[in-house]
């Protein structure tokens, strides 16, 4: 099959999260069984406006917030010369409302609804409640042109919550469970002497980064702990952040890394004690997966996505209360009792064990052999 991707990153984009892995590593199961795959994304600055990685054609048009769905648009409609087999529609919040104007199969591929993460935005008072309002308000509607395309999620919190708030049929709906890709650290020296609680995740308000340094200032009042925040931020919340580690007193006792490569990433949580992950709002949570690879517990919220991804009790804690107080409660109960902290060790390394991308690729390829087939 041809095959064409919309989506507002891709790989190599600098805010690239766990999303772009995802649809990068379905991608390239795809290439692999034989499909040419075009991926449209946004422009960034220093990139190049056509590539290929692992075998997929980029096109690189339009930045990521919102310039990129009228690029695709136009750029379908008026200059794509080239046939597809289907269209496959990335949901960012916003979609490219392929419905509109595409003919051909089409996916609908969603990690999570939005919704209260719409008021999550960095824009300033009164634009953020400005956007946050119109988003929620007309988010539904969106989804009413989807309710006839078929959706691939990859959690069930992310299909009951499509059926339940959205109305999309549950026949239209196939959750395909991520894999994970690990690096493990070619030498590794143990846990850091001192207490470590990590943060990993792309640095934004919904992502619970605030929470994460207001539970970090609450375990600083406690004891000796070392803190590390992996991810990245625009500058303006990145220099929003340290100020507020200043602020909260702990700043000595922080590191923010900011975004580094696969290889660092997995020495520094091979180092960490705890994951913390107060995300409001997941598709599934892939950093939590990646965390129990080599044997780190999570703490994280109850929220959709999360309680996919954290085997509760087993793999790390979920806080029924979504505040940084119920967080630093639960990081002290496990780091307090040695024997609890190794049976989530040992957990956390069993849970792992289920997610493989040799079985995702192959579900996700049998569900897209069977809407072109079915189309």
């Amino acid at each position: 099959m041809n095959i064409l991707v919309f989506s507002w990153r891709d790989p190599k984009h600098p805010l690239a999260g766990g999303a772009e892995q995802v649809m990068h590593e379905h991608m390239k199961g795809w290439v692999s069984a034989g499909h040419k795959v075009t991926l449209f994304a946004s422009y960034f600055k220093g990139a190049k406006k056509e590539d290929v990685v692992d075998g997929v054609k980029i096109l690189r048009r339009g930045c990521q917030l919102g310039g990129v769905h009228i690029s695709a648009f136009i750029w379908y409609i008026f200059k794509n010369k080239k046939k597809y087999d289907l269209v496959i529609d990335q949901f960012h919040g916003i979609p490219f409302f392929t419905p509109l104007y595409v003919q051909q199969s089409k996916l609908a591929i969603l990690q999570e609804i939005a919704r209260e993460v719409w008021f999550k935005n960095q824009l300033p008072f009164p634009f953020n409640w400005l956007i946050g309002t119109l988003g929620y308000m007309i988010e539904p509607l969106v989804f009413h042109l989807y309710k006839n395309v078929p959706f691939m999620v990859g959690s069930n919190s992310a299909k009951e919550e499509l059926v339940r708030i959205m109305h999309i049929p549950e026949n239209n709906i196939t959750i395909v469970p991520h894999g994970v890709v690990v690096i493990k650290p070619t030498t590794f020296f143990g846990k850091n002497k001192v207490k470590t609680i990590t943060f990993l995740g792309a640095l934004a308000k919904d992502k619970g980064i605030e929470d994460a340094l207001q539970a970090f200032s609450i375990l600083n009042k406690r004891g000796n702990f070392q803190f590390w925040v992996i991810g990245k931020a625009g500058d303006s919340y990145n220099d929003f952040l340290v100020n507020l580690a200043f602020r909260l007193g702990f700043k000595k006792n922080v590191t923010f890394w900011g975004f580094v490569d696969q290889k660092k990433k997995f020495e520094l949580l091979a180092k960490s004690h705890i994951l913390i992950n107060p995300s409001f709002r997941e598709g599934w949570g892939l950093v939590n997966i990646e965390a129990n690879s080599i044997g780190v517990p999570v703490v994280a919220y109850s929220s959709p996505g999360l309680i996919d991804s954290v085997k509760n009790g087993e793999s790390g804690i979920l806080v029924k209360e979504n505040s940084p107080e119920k967080l630093v409660e639960a990081i002290m109960e496990i780091l307090e009792d040695e024997e609890k902290y190794k049976l989530l060790q040992a957990g956390a390394l069993l849970w792992r064990k289920n997610f493989s991308w040799e079985k995702s690729k192959q579900k996700s390829l049998t569900l897209i052999n069977n809407i072109v087939n079915r189309f």
